[in-house]
């Protein structure tokens, strides 16, 4: 490619900038972690054997108590997925989506206890899901 004298040679055209899913996976990491704080804190909760939740409900193995340590480990993994996610690339995505997939299914055996705050936290994990796993990849290629 010949250029005439005077003129700078050009530089080839860059690829434009695929931004679509960026807001939903600034979402995902947010409700990661404000899942992972609320699930810490009903955790605790659950421990201590507030009175936030049904009385004599019954859960599908073990009890209050038993449940409360596990959505509370939960929740320090959703915390530690939020970051994850924020800092990019393929861990963080998988992270992502494995941290909401154990909150989705913890949530859902949590009907007993609370059922329309499982049912927002299922729909909300669902969401995450669908948003790490349909845009979580593009951060690596860019």
């Amino acid at each position: 490619m010949a250029t005439e004298v005077g003129t700078p040679p050009q530089a080839p055209p860059q690829p434009a900038m695929d931004d679509r899913g960026d807001g939903l996976l600034v979402f995902a990491g947010v409700m990661v972690l404000v899942a992972g704080i609320l699930n810490a804190i009903h955790g605790i909760a659950a421990i201590d054997n507030a009175n936030l939740f049904v009385n004599g409900a019954q859960f599908v193995f073990s009890d209050l108590n038993t449940w409360g340590w596990i959505v509370l480990a939960l929740g320090v993994l959703q915390v530690c997925a939020a970051f994850s996610i924020w800092a990019g690339g393929k861990y963080g995505q998988w992270f992502g989506i494995f941290a909401a997939s154990l909150s989705a299914i913890g949530a859902l055996m949590m009907l007993p206890a609370y059922p329309f705050y499982a049912l927002a936290i299922f729909a909300i994990d669902v969401t995450i899901i669908y948003a790490l796993a349909a845009y979580g990849g593009r951060r690596m290629e860019a």
